[in-house]
């Protein structure tokens, strides 16, 4: 989707129904926004930022035993 929008004289926009509806957004839900140098990305604020990335990059620790591998880092802070 991509869509238009203008802002007020006092620098509000409104997000136009289908990204509404497709986020499922509702009225006082609060946005993130990250600035990037040439681009504003809105994202909707988890409830739960610990649930939200709980099992991100999951495949990165396949077939790695977690403790070995921590007990080995935290080794490596001793010296």
């Amino acid at each position: 989707m991509q869509t238009a929008v203008t802002m007020s004289r006092k620098n509000q926009i409104v997000v136009p129904r289908e990204a509404r509806e497709k986020l499922h957004l509702l009225p006082g839900q609060q946005l993130l926004v990250l600035s990037k140098e040439d681009r504003i990305v809105l994202i909707p604020r988890p409830d739960s930022f610990t649930e939200k990335m709980s099992g991100l990059h999951k495949e990165v620790w396949q077939g790695i035993d977690t403790e070995e591998y921590l007990a080995f880092e935290r080794d490596g802070w001793r010296k």
